[in-house]
């Protein structure tokens, strides 16, 4: 019986010193700790930093030292702009979102970021709104890119944008947000509504959450009648619902299809040493553990499975949603560019023709020529945010004194400012309402138009888009008195006009003689990139204003 024991009593002493053999092999600290410096996007730090720590205790060793992982949070575009510029600090990046990087790779910079090395976990960008509220949406907004781009549409005053108020991030400083933008313009456009995105994109500008955070606390504050929506990440969605289970958000699941973050992976070090040791947590991260941690904190797996924190008693959906096909980085860039240019500043001088045909009445109204462009005045400056720069001149013949046809009513100036104790948004509309047709009066457009022309060239702002609007009954030049005729105003304006700063004419006609002096208006306009249009309806000024903002995503090659 002693020998069978001696045996198995040995066999165990040699199993044990060949475990303690392995053990100590893999985790061998013998030479000290190697350092590995992670940074992370602020939504999936706090769960990277519990699979560090785990990973730390398990003592993973390369060349007889314990890597030791320490995860700092930054914003992914704050890394991105370091790492061009030389001074990032880390070893290993989790940004949020390829889109991002894809952005960032086609600018000057772009070179200079490495390639991206698979991603950890994903999580839908999806439409959100309070539990409390989210009833009060059916019937007034299904969950859809076509139906939030209608919705925010500051055109379509009578859309379901009277019920419901939509928030937006900044597509510049958040990931979500430029998934969320690239979804809507990608899904409005198949459906034929580039102008209801322009106008939609116009709005949202102006009323930017600075987070996700942010943007889904506001969701469940009660303002006015129309029920807030927003667009977040499903994981931000997780949690708010987490620090505020009280102010419950659910998601709402676009018809179409989504996009989402899939957290990408990048490895920053050069030194040999360190990157075995991001290569072993990169795989570490893809491992059953680090995935159980990621799901419990609201992420899917990089398949789009969901854990049981994506409950439908929670207010998610947990099968994965239906995804839009990913758009390539020029795509991506053309969006981002698109985004930059609508939302430059304004800086608009409109000339408003007061001549004695502006007192005749509108067939099938109760209007005069006068009222009807006062109205389409005021429907049009209702677009543009207090930040805009604006001013007005009326126009005739002789209007401030002999021979100048032209009358400074309101400076050149921000809305937002103010004059003599009231602001010049108030003081225009205003001036549009008390302004009337002088009885004896033609039309000196051509010598106004110059005179304009050359002011704003003189005082071009370079952050803005810089235009000339020209509101009037359409009948042309009528300067019994000689001017600036047809063929020096278009010479005078293919000189003066440059590319490179661009001043465009925007020119609205309504009334019965438009159409006869169409041909000289779009000769005008065309000579500065601009457009020419005729209203037939006094509430078609919407559309003709939203074509202009989209003539600013093509100058000055929109007619090359």
């Amino acid at each position: 019986m002693l020998v069978p024991l001696a045996g198995a009593v040995a066999l165990a002493v040699l199993l044990g010193v060949a475990a303690f053999v392995v053990f100590t092999r893999e985790h061998d600290c013998t030479a000290g700790k190697l350092p590995l410096r992670v940074v992370a996007t602020p939504d999936i730090q706090p769960a990277l930093s519990k699979i560090a720590s785990n990973y730390n205790k398990a003592m993973h060793s390369i060349d007889s030292k314990c890597v030791e992982v320490t995860v700092a949070k930054e914003a992914a575009a704050r890394t991105a702009n370091a790492l061009a510029a030389g001074k990032a600090e880390a070893d290993f990046w989790v940004a949020d979102s390829s889109l991002l990087m894809e952005s960032l790779r086609d600018t000057p910079s772009g070179d200079l970021l490495p390639q991206v090395e698979g991603s950890i976990a994903s999580s839908p960008v999806v439409l959100a709104a309070a539990r409390s509220a989210a009833s009060k949406l059916s019937g007034a907004l299904e969950p859809s890119w076509v139906a939030m781009v209608s919705a925010a549409n500051v055109a379509n005053v009578d859309g379901p944008g009277r019920k419901v108020r939509v928030l937006a991030l900044d597509p510049q400083k958040n990931s979500a947000g430029l998934a969320a933008l690239l979804a809507a313009a990608g899904t409005a456009r198949e459906a034929k509504q580039d102008q209801a995105l322009v106008g939609a994109l116009k709005e949202l500008s102006g009323q930017l959450a600075s987070d996700a955070t942010a943007l889904l606390a506001s969701l469940t504050v009660k303002s006015g009648s129309r029920v807030p929506v927003g667009v977040a990440s499903e994981q931000a969605i997780y949690a708010h619902n987490t620090r505020k289970p009280e102010s419950p958000v659910v998601a709402l699941y676009p018809k179409e299809g989504t996009l989402s973050l899939d957290y990408p992976v990048t490895i920053l070090t050069k030194d040999p040493q360190v990157r075995k040791a991001a290569a072993d947590f990169k795989q570490n991260l893809t491992g059953e553990s680090a995935g159980k941690i990621l799901r419990d904190a609201g992420f899917r797996g990089t398949d789009g499975k969901a854990g049981d924190a994506l409950s439908e008693d929670k207010g998610f959906t947990p099968e994965t949603p239906a995804a839009l096909e990913p758009p390539d980085g020029p795509t991506v860039t053309r969006m981002v560019q698109t985004w930059t240019r609508l939302n430059l500043g304004t800086r608009l001088l409109t000339l408003l023709d007061v001549s004695g045909t502006m007192a005749l009445p509108v067939p099938g109204t109760n209007m005069t020529r006068m009222q009807a462009i006062n109205r389409i005045a005021t429907e049009g400056l209702a677009l543009f945010p207090a930040g805009s720069e604006m001013g007005l001149w009326s126009f005739s013949t002789h209007l401030d004194g002999q021979g100048k046809d032209w009358k400074e009513l309101v400076s050149v100036g921000p809305l937002s400012e103010s004059l003599d104790g009231t602001l010049r948004k108030e003081q225009m509309v205003r001036t549009f309402a008390t302004l009337q047709a002088k009885a004896t009066g033609d039309t000196g457009l051509n010598d106004t138009v110059k005179a304009a022309y050359t002011q704003l060239t003189k005082t071009f702002a370079e952050d803005k888009v810089n235009t000339l609007l020209i509101l009037t009954d359409g009948a042309g030049n009528d300067d019994p008195d000689g001017g600036v005729g047809n063929a020096e105003l278009l010479q005078f304006l293919k000189k003066t006009y440059n590319p490179k700063r661009p001043i465009s004419i925007l020119l609205i006609a309504f009334g019965p003689d438009a159409k006869q002096g169409k041909q000289g208006m779009e000769a005008m306009a065309k000579a500065t990139g601009g457009e020419a249009y005729i209203a037939e309806d006094v509430l078609q000024v919407r559309d003709f204003f939203l074509r202009g903002m989209e003539r600013r995503l093509c100058t000055p090659d929109c007619d090359g």
